[in-house]
């Protein structure tokens, strides 16, 4: 997890330099609820990276970089992760979330990527995206995200003043890696709690509870994927199993793909002949679910 954030972390206040094609554009156009200033850091956005006109089937993906709830691995984890979908017709919104490394702990961080789920659903029509076929992708705490988008999500408030509030934030499906899942001690990433939690709450057992995200799993959890390696020192495989079982469980449908060997962190892992087959597998699992289908 370390090298994770020295190698692919930025500060949220760099991030917006990574990438000269598209632009963050806000959740919150009038700032975010629980905004501490008007930095960077303090606004969530999306950064839009749309599927070639040619090839585009209408599925989407909000894309969640990992990095320890302390920063975000916004190239292997963000960019190329959009690229590789853009190639498969996949749309790609890559989410920059409130980090607990600039003051923002739960329910922060579950409230923006929810927010993007929304905001995606809410511009459909003219992104050509199927209403149907938006996912989330999450690397490492950013698969805790993701996770937490498929077992905290709403169905939206009628009633809400904003539009956008209106729409369902229930993504379609899920593609997890080297997730963390558990906040319980004994598997879980300290630095990740620590983060997301805030330092006057690492402990709280309340919190433990409610974001070990294996015990908020229901049938209405969307179809999920599942990628980690045995070897994983930062963050351990007994979380991608603990989902998984859960959604076994529940009857949702699954995939799990466990490698014996592989760091954390290895985002595609396209210099390595063995971890690189691991994305062909997801696409082979979207494929076999209708989320490549042109509809």
């Amino acid at each position: 997890m370390l090298r994770l954030i020295l190698a692919g972390v930025l500060t949220a206040s760099l991030i917006p330099g990574v990438c000269d094609a598209a632009e963050w554009v806000p959740l919150w156009p009038e700032g975010a609820p629980g905004a501490k200033g008007t930095e960077d850091r303090d606004v969530p956005a999306l950064m839009a990276f749309p599927a070639p006109a040619e090839t585009a089937n209408g599925a989407a993906v909000v894309v969640c970089p990992g990095g320890g709830y302390g920063g975000l691995a916004m190239d292997h984890e963000g960019h190329q992760i959009a690229a590789w979908l853009n190639e498969r017709g996949v749309s790609a919104w890559i989410l920059r979330y409130r980090l607990g490394s600039a003051g923002y702990h739960h329910p922060i961080q579950k409230g923006d990527v929810l927010r993007a789920i929304r905001t995606v659903r809410s511009q459909a029509d003219q992104n050509n995206v199927d209403l149907q076929r938006i996912g989330v992708w999450g690397f490492s705490a950013g698969g805790h995200l993701a996770s937490t988008a498929a077992t905290h999500f709403d169905l939206g408030d009628a009633d809400a003043t904003d539009p956008v509030d209106r729409i369902s934030s229930r993504p379609d499906f899920a593609v997890l890696c080297y997730p963390v899942i558990t906040m319980d001690e004994k598997f879980t990433h300290m630095g990740s709690r620590r983060n997301l939690f805030g330092p006057d709450r690492v402990d709280n057992p309340e919190l433990i509870e409610l974001l070990s995200n294996e015990n908020r799993v229901t049938k209405d959890t969307p179809p999920s994927f599942i990628f980690h390696t045995t070897e994983d020192q930062a963050v351990p495989v007994e979380n991608a199993v603990r989902f998984y079982s859960a959604l076994r469980t529940n009857g949702v449908n699954c995939e799990l793909h466990i490698y014996q060997k592989g760091r954390h962190g290895v985002g595609l892992a396209p210099n390595d002949p063995i971890l690189s087959t691991w994305p062909a597998r997801l696409q082979d699992w979207l494929s076999t679910n209708g989320f490549l289908t042109k509809k």
